[in-house]
């Protein structure tokens, strides 16, 4: 076996992942001797003991980790040797499990000590938080207009159809192997905020605390964010300047009051700025209170997204104690990994020594991991496009920026576990390994059901459980080198695979890539041309570009499971090499014949590229929002130009589409 192999990779292991492993083992010690003294967590240097459970093994040991001098301790006040919340555990009680419990200032019951690791940093925590889990489709169902904002929590939590949380569950995620939770928040159910009052209901804060303790009772790290809530988001976007301020108005006094609440707890617990909608989704028009949504440019979303960020840390830490040093968590630009490596994206300042994190999704591609259109996936060339995407984050790891991939997974929602699942899992993981990046899997009672606690494909199950912090603490033990086996378990994994499509550089090829309405159906999207990520028994014509010409392109679904594709919501012309080959050549769509028929065009294409690599043209990509400023034309502007030149509202049951282009020297 492949992971058998690569354990003949050993070496001394790196100072700093030494410490943070070690340190996690003494983690779960400490918050279960809160008020003895640290027996199993060691002594002296890389142990200590303390009575309130704030002990130096809540942080790294040696030089690079919380502990020693440098620790945090709860009999510790602040400074450099850390801080305390100061809600010590004398008066607890012990807990069935051997936690000492006592109630939170706002009379929740919790083991959280409170303590803060000033000296830990950014790199270092993402290497104890290890692998994750989200409590998907549960605090962020979004049922306002059902339920009104002021029915009981549960109701909320129950609104997309997943139980009510229970500690059993939470425990079962960590006896998998999950030492993180995400747990995405909709606050604006609780909130009148269109009537102007952004007060969130006492009830709703209680139940997010009852889950976060859930966690916590099980020595885990907890995320917590404003997790699409109902699309308000898109006030930003409005064309009313009014509705722009009251949008930051909500969003500061919503942090504001999140962070107040939760700033007695220690620094396992960490506040995220928000989700994919920081970035173009602040345009979104899809609710009554964003319906004038949709006029930020490019730029402007992008300026808007590093203004909430800022804001965000900047509100956070205003609320002093210990969210003076809480990590936190940046979303990236919509949490898209070559959004957020975009120039215009930037970091927030903060007055916290190496407290940042960024968060980015990774669901590449598409339709294999979201929309089940694609059943296959591991070949070399799929493998090494994965490594490479993952490796740009380093970009933000060597400025200190420690890397949440907050979600990411093959999700199953409506299928079994599809080919290559296994080999996609244990790559995205060992590169989370060699980089040291902490991730979240998006699940919502697929992967991991919540009615058994158990994992659903015993054969992922396997890997999440051999990648654990707990397993990776004991391969560190042993004497492995936890990064040097992961670099060579990348290397075999691409030596094993398959061989995939490889264009030849040299060589320009057309084809349209397409995604249905209904994400059933999809052909190669992307800039990499790919034509064997496909929905299964679909027929492509793709056809080689010599030079300026007239081509055709094509898809026949009639082969598949469907036989046809329901709709559009993404379709372009792609060229393959075409920036390279032929430099300042212009797409210009002809004919458009949807099952034989053909299609009026109700605008103009415009030719762009993304990565100067592939040259584009768009048929029907709603999700452009403005013309880029590479966007060309034979007239040169782009200017009048749409990234929508079809009607797609009533296609209905597309069996057939070809696409004819000429192809001209500017």
């Amino acid at each position: 076996m492949r992971r058998l192999r690569r354990f003949i990779c050993c070496a001394l292991f790196s100072v700093m992942l030494v410490n943070c492993l070690t340190a996690c083992a003494s983690d779960k010690n400490s918050d279960k001797n809160n008020t003895t003294e640290n027996v199993s967590g060691g002594s002296g240097t890389n142990g200590g003991s303390g009575t309130n459970g704030g002990s130096e093994t809540n942080g790294g040991s040696g030089e690079s980790g919380a502990s020693g001098e440098n620790g945090t301790n709860a009999e510790k006040s602040d400074g450099e040797n850390g801080t305390s919340a100061g809600n010590g555990t004398e008066n607890g009680t012990t807990t069935e499990t051997g936690l000492t419990s006592h109630k939170s200032a706002n009379g929740i019951d919790t083991v959280d000590d409170g303590s803060v690791r000033t000296s830990l940093t950014a790199l270092e925590v993402t290497e104890l938080m290890g692998n994750g889990i989200n409590l998907g489709n549960t605090m962020e169902s979004y049922v306002r207009e059902a339920y009104g904002t002021s029915a009981p929590a549960t109701l909320y939590e129950q609104g997309w159809g997943s139980p009510v949380t229970t500690q059993e569950m939470v425990s079962g995620m960590k006896a998998a192997g999950f030492t993180t939770i995400r747990i995405p928040v909709a606050w604006t159910n609780v909130m009148d905020f269109t009537e102007g009052n952004y007060d969130i209901k006492t009830s709703y804060l209680d139940r997010v605390e009852e889950i976060i303790n859930y966690a916590r009772n099980e020595g885990m790290y907890v995320i917590i964010n404003d997790h699409w809530d109902g699309g308000w988001w898109g006030m930003f976007g409005s064309a009313s300047e009014k509705t722009r301020a009251a949008a930051m108005d909500l969003y500061v006094s919503m942090w504001t009051q999140i962070a107040n609440r939760y700033k007695e707890y220690s620094d396992y617990l960490i506040f995220e700025s928000g989700n994919e909608e920081i970035g173009a989704r602040l345009n979104d028009h899809d609710s009554s209170f964003n319906a004038d949504s949709g006029t930020l440019s490019d730029d402007e979303l992008y300026k808007t997204a590093n203004l909430i960020n800022q804001t965000f840390v900047d509100t956070v830490r205003a609320t002093g104690g210990n969210n003076e040093n809480r990590f936190l968590l940046i979303a990236g630009y919509g949490t898209d990994i070559k959004n957020t490596l975009d120039a215009r994206f930037e970091m927030p300042k903060d007055t916290a020594t190496s407290k940042l994190l960024l968060s980015v999704h990774f669901y590449d591609p598409s339709g294999y991991c979201i929309w089940n259109s694609v059943e296959k996936w591991g070949s070399k060339q799929e493998l090494a496009e994965m490594n490479e995407t993952l490796k740009k984050l380093t970009y933000f790891t060597e400025q200190g920026y420690g890397i949440v991939i907050g979600e990411y997974g093959v999700l199953l929602e409506s299928r079994t576990a599809p080919e290559g699942m296994e080999v996609y899992n244990e790559n995205f993981l060992d590169n989370c390994d060699l980089y040291g990046y902490a991730n979240c899997l998006w699940d919502c009672s697929n992967l991991y059901n919540r009615k058994t606690c158990k994992m659903t494909v015993d054969s992922v199950a396997e890997i999440f459980l051999d990648h654990s912090l707990e397993s990776e603490i004991n391969k560190l033990a042993s004497g492995y080198d936890i990064k040097t086996v992961a670099a060579n378990d990348i290397e075999v994994a691409i030596e094993d695979a398959y061989d995939g499509f490889v264009l030849d550089p040299n060589t320009a090829m057309a084809w349209l890539m397409f995604n249905s309405s209904d994400w059933g159906a999809s052909y190669s999207v992307g800039d990499v041309y790919s034509p064997n990520t496909k929905t299964e028994g679909l027929v492509a014509t793709d056809v080689e570009v010599t030079g300026a010409g007239t081509y055709t392109v094509g898809l026949d679904f009639t082969g598949t499971k469907a036989g046809f594709a329901n709709g559009i919501i993404f379709c372009a012309v792609g060229i393959a090499n075409g920036e390279t080959l032929f430099p300042n050549y212009i797409i210009i769509p002809q004919e458009i014949k949807i099952n034989g028929e053909k299609v009026e065009t109700t605008g103009y294409a415009f030719t762009t590229s993304d990565d100067k690599i592939c040259t584009r043209v768009n048929i029907y990509n709603s999700w452009v929002t403005s013309i880029p400023e590479e966007g060309r034309t034979m007239m040169g502007s782009a200017t009048g130009c749409s990234p929508t030149i079809i009607d797609v509202s009533e296609l209905g049951k597309i069996e057939t589409m070809t696409v004819t282009f000429k192809y001209l020297k500017r």
